[in-house]
């Protein structure tokens, strides 16, 4: 397994984990890795892997939740000429292939009860058995998983066996999610925007505004460094010019069009459109206006409406878009074209 990906970080719990992982990959014993999605278990198990004394041997990967309940058994121990229908040769398993090296088994939880009773054999007496066959083969594997379940909840909860995480828990180490790391988003950002402007062959990059900082800042990121990738290589390769990039946008299915929308634009929230509304709901809805009278009606409104929304949120974009079931891309622009940029300044 080979990353293009660098582990990128200058916080103190970000650094404080990499610098737990890195005593624990010179002992030769498990290591379970527990995350949210996006947050780099796969990156800190080729870590483990990379200073450990196992480094210039094979470090095998294999997804659990990737394969059918059937074929996980088959893929990790392997398994003999005519074993099951389709299996036309033998075939050695993710275990013989990570023999001498070691062996990420991502996605750990989602793995059968059967299955995990043969992992622990496997881990206890380092023997494994292809299907199809009597005799165990004897492997030299050290064993890193990954999970982003609360792997004692499901003991208790009879869906993972407790000997199986006693064998598998000698270190634990937990990675922070990005909102728990708010320090690293620029320079994360940076790396990420720089390395996606030298890929579109651009000869100068001129980096975010302070805007777009302070959005990415103020965003919780579900997805964490993935999603934090995604969002300014899509902001990159939209903006293509010169000058800083000051415009975020979180979430690729915003859309007026999207399935479900009815083709119409996505709505204000209700309560605070009657609340801000209220007041001038009358003349909104006269009938006598003219076409000109009518669109100077709607935009005092709408800027009415910014206005409150932004005083009750604190003046905070983020929650104003929120609370007005607005895109911060579209809240943005809409301030602009209200001449309200400086409220929030």
């Amino acid at each position: 397994m080979e990353r293009s990906t660098q582990v990128i970080g200058q916080s103190g719990v970000f650094l404080d984990v990499l610098e737990r992982a890195s005593r624990a990959a010179a002992l030769d014993r498990p290591v379970l890795v527990i995350g949210e999605r996006g947050t780099g278990k796969e990156l800190v198990a080729e870590r483990l892997h990379r200073l450990s004394p196992r480094w210039d041997q094979p470090l095998v990967v294999m997804n659990c939740a990737a394969l059918p309940e059937t074929l996980i058994e088959a893929e990790l121990f392997g398994h003999e000429a005519g074993a099951f229908t389709g299996a036309t040769k033998a075939r050695v398993g993710r275990f013989e292939e990570a023999d001498r090296g070691t062996l990420f088994l991502d996605e750990l939880g989602t793995l059968s009860m059967g299955a995990q009773e043969r992992l622990l054999r496997a881990v206890e007496y380092g023997e494994v058995t292809r299907i199809g066959s009597s005799r165990p083969v004897r492997v030299d594997v050290r064993i890193v998983a990954a999970t982003n379940e609360h792997l004692p909840d499901k003991v208790d909860r009879h869906e993972f066996r407790a000997d199986l995480l006693d064998r598998l828990s000698f270190e634990v180490v937990t990675l922070p999610p990005l909102r728990a790391r708010r320090g690293d988003i620029p320079v994360l950002a940076e790396f990420f925007g720089r390395r996606m402007a030298a890929e579109l062959g651009w000869e100068s990059w001129s980096g975010f505004g302070p805007a777009a900082l302070d959005a990415m800042l103020e965003y919780r990121w579900p997805g964490n460094v993935r999603e934090l990738r995604n969002v300014v290589e899509r902001a990159v390769y939209r903006w293509n010019l010169t000058d800083p990039i000051d415009v975020i946008e979180f979430d690729p299915f915003a859309s007026p069009y999207r399935p479900g929308s009815s083709g119409s634009p996505s709505p204000v929230n209700p309560a605070a459109a009657q609340s801000a509304g209220s007041s001038d709901g009358d003349e909104v809805a006269a009938c006598d206006m003219g076409p000109s009278d009518f669109k100077s009606r709607v935009a005092r409104f709408e800027k009415e409406l910014l206005t409150r929304a932004l005083a009750e949120n604190r003046f905070n974009q983020r929650s104003t878009a929120d609370a007005l079931g607005l895109s911060y891309d579209q809240l943005r622009h809409a301030l602009r074209r209200h001449d309200l940029v400086g409220a929030v300044a």
